[in-house]
């Protein structure tokens, strides 16, 4: 028992004893249903939602799930359009001109001069122009142009290469729009991102693609010299939203159109998909200040070249360097200028610096980031250093970075 086989044959003359009640009680329960639906649909019986959209968008109790889900579906792909629709407009081309020979033969650059910018601000008739340093380096002119193809020669009132950012200036008589700052420190993992600017060159201007949050506070390697070693190490939050070549210095923004990152770089490995990184606004917005007012950026300077211990032999540590077992990293000094803070504390070349204001230093990134994160010009530093294996300690007051 309770079991359908399929050996199992019916007795049709057993079927039909209970074939014509069932059909009966199924006849009178529709005619009762089609009796009593005019009714019911005039009634609160069932809910709003169940009415195919009878209730409007702002009566009823607001309790419905149903109806609740479609409303926030609808607002967020508003949301996003309206948002870009403003936001494109404060996103502009940036093109690097760098003449050749004589003014007839300037050219430009498409693959590494070609990007994007945001206008972030507007006053006394002039707008000003986030972009980043790489995409106006080596530039003898530089033109923005607007969300509606405008062309307009801007100015670099500054520009620095380990921020990877740079501010243009330019008559403000055909800009409408500038884009609404936010917070970098605020957004989370997950959220929505949006990316604008210009992939591939100015053909494909305005391109607008979308994706989350991935990190924060990612770090990433930077070689400026293009020796094989570390220059920096960029702080960058990652997103999924695609950023390619010439999307450079172009805005990402979160749901509600403020500019929270500018675009600046990508992982460029077959293997890799999805993987873009932006500079936090919070982070920029110091650098883009001073860069307008002043046009550079002004660093603490001790005035050695320095180079990481890691990058020695490990035979060099004792041999020439004389470091006891103890010390695990640090930086040499290579050279020292004339004159400069490093000199006048009496450092030498071939000192090893371990320790700087207290903080262990392990190689130049962790000295860098000490020196140009958390001192300023004129603060005096205790420097530890080891000379010929003998631990020695100086002090050095910091001067500025020409």
């Amino acid at each position: 028992m309770g079991y359908f086989d399929e050996d199992y044959v019916p007795n049709p003359k057993k079927n039909r004893r209970w074939l014509v009640p069932v059909l009966s009680g199924i006849i009178i329960g529709m005619i009762i249903v089609l009796v009593a639906l005019p009714s019911i649909l005039r009634s609160d019986i069932l809910p709003g939602s169940w009415l195919g959209g009878t209730n409007s968008a702002g009566s009823g109790d607001g309790n419905d799930g149903f109806q609740a889900t479609e409303q926030v579906s609808l607002d967020v792909s508003t949301q996003i359009t309206d948002v870009v629709n403003e936001v494109s407009k404060a996103v502009v081309g940036v093109i690097n001109i760098q003449h050749q020979g004589n003014f007839w033969e300037q050219q430009e650059d498409d693959q590494a001069g070609t990007g994007s910018g945001i206008i972030y601000k507007k006053k006394d008739g002039y707008a000003y122009v986030i972009t980043n340093h790489h995409v106006i380096e080596g530039a003898d002119t530089v033109e923005v142009v607007l969300s509606d193809d405008t062309r307009v020669q801007a100015e670099i009132l500054g520009s620095d290469l380990f921020s990877d950012l740079a501010v243009l200036r330019m008559k403000g008589k055909h800009v409408t729009n500038t884009i609404k700052m936010g917070s970098s420190d605020s957004v989370k993992v997950g959220e929505p991102a949006i990316a604008i600017g210009n992939p591939l060159g100015m053909k494909f201007s305005g391109s607008v693609t979308t994706g989350v949050i991935s990190g924060k506070q990612r770090t990433i390697p930077q070689d400026f010299n293009q020796d094989g070693r570390a220059d920096w190490q960029a702080e960058v939050i990652q997103t999924d939203a695609a950023i390619n070549p010439g999307n450079s210095g172009g805005a990402l923004i979160n749901i509600k159109g403020q500019l929270i990152g500018i675009n600046s770089m990508k992982i460029n490995e077959t293997s890799v998909e999805g993987i873009g990184f932006a500079i936090p606004i919070d982070t920029a917005r110091p650098i883009i200040q001073e860069l307008e007012t002043k046009g550079k950026i002004t660093r603490p300077y001790m005035g050695v070249e320095i180079y990481s211990l890691d990058e020695v032999p490990q035979t060099e540590w004792d041999k020439t360097l004389n470091l006891p077992d103890n010390v695990e990293g640090g930086v040499y000094v290579w050279t020292v200028d004339p004159l400069s803070p490093a000199d006048q504390a009496g450092m030498k070349r071939l000192d090893v610096i371990t320790e700087i204001g207290g903080k262990k230093v392990m190689n130049m990134i962790d000295l860098r980031k000490i020196l140009y994160k958390e001192k300023q010009v004129g603060d005096t530093l205790k420097v530890t250093f080891y000379r010929d294996g003998k631990k020695k300690q100086t002090t050095i007051k910091l001067g500025i970075q020409e």
